[in-house]
């Protein structure tokens, strides 16, 4: 019986050892993703059509407070996993909870900013340097979106089967997801709003 158990713990080991590099693969080809889309906006950035270029349209400050909710929101991911390995579900969750809100703060300002610059005009159709930004930012978006709905499932087996070993490596992938995000981020943040306003 012993022999089985152990043999057990350790095919689970093997299997999430191989899920964790099996997402690390993954998170190399969104890598290749974002690598494209910033050489995209970095070829189309002054192909503006004779339209408003991103120094005309971006509200820096706005960016900005939009950067604190996605950087709040790794710091809170960060002590959600510290919870999480102090087998402390009800900590976990509710940092989980907070990282959700400044995920979805984020996305909402997002919308608000797309929205904004269409209906004034200046949609993904404007120029090739909105179709680039449109394209490099609103990938972001969507992957922010995707891990908001992951985290609510996360939060959902937390609260129903607790801290499990399938669930700890779950949450290990979703954090390194998250904090992937939040540095792809700095990237946009950077080249995308900083470098236009200079």
């Amino acid at each position: 019986m012993t022999a089985m158990t152990h043999a057990h713990d350790a095919h689970a080991h093997d299997a999430t050892g191989n899920a964790v590099f099996g997402f690390w693969l993954y998170l190399m080809t969104d890598c290749i993703l974002f690598a494209s889309l910033f050489a995209t906006f970095a070829v189309l950035h002054h192909n503006t059509a004779n339209g408003p270029s991103g120094k005309e349209l971006f509200d820096l400050r706005y960016v900005f407070v939009e950067t604190m909710f996605l950087l709040l929101s790794s710091f809170s991911n960060g002590l959600a996993m510290l919870s999480l390995h102090r087998q402390n579900r009800r900590a976990t969750v509710q940092w989980l909870v907070l990282t959700a809100l400044l995920g979805l703060g984020f996305v909402v300002m997002e919308v608000n900013e797309f929205t904004h610059l269409v209906l004034e005009g200046n949609g993904p159709d404007r120029s090739g340097f909105l179709s680039a930004f449109f394209g490099l930012v609103g990938t972001h978006g969507a992957h922010v979106s995707i891990g908001l709905i992951w985290m609510t499932v996360m939060m959902g087996q937390l609260l129903f089967k607790g801290i499990t070993p399938a669930v700890t490596s779950r949450m290990l992938r979703l954090s390194l997801f998250w904090h992937f995000l939040d540095v792809i981020w700095i990237g946009v943040f950077t080249v995308v709003y900083l470098m236009e306003m200079i």
